[in-house]
């Protein structure tokens, strides 16, 4: 395996709960690090939403080797910014024997 080219820098966030002050709760996302990272994009499909269709990408992004339960590792659940753009990781494995870099791989949704 050659060394991936780590040029982009992905903010990685994480999905956190806080009192909404009416007894119930509200989810915001919040911001764990920045993370450089090789984006690879798969191939793309539309997705039938309850009101709107979203354009779905799969991504393979891989970023250095964090040990389990590091919060620099980024888990399932989790998700990637890139400005506007979203990345919503659905699985996480190392991708070289030694654990050097890890492969995320992620989900880009766009209203279509």
């Amino acid at each position: 395996m050659s060394a991936p080219h780590l040029t982009r820098q992905l903010l990685l966030e994480e999905k956190t709960q806080i009192a909404d002050g009416a007894g119930g709760f509200d989810t915001v996302w919040t911001g764990l690090g920045q993370i450089w990272a090789e984006l690879r994009p798969g191939t793309g499909r539309d997705v039938a939403g309850e009101e709107v269709t979203l354009a779905s990408v799969g991504y393979r992004i891989t970023v250095r080797g964090a040990a389990q339960g590091a919060p620099s590792r980024p888990r399932p659940g989790q998700r990637f910014r890139d400005g506007a753009r979203v990345f919503s990781i659905v699985a996480v494995t190392e991708a070289d024997a030694a654990g050097q870099f890890l492969t995320c791989f992620a989900r880009e949704e766009i209203p279509a």
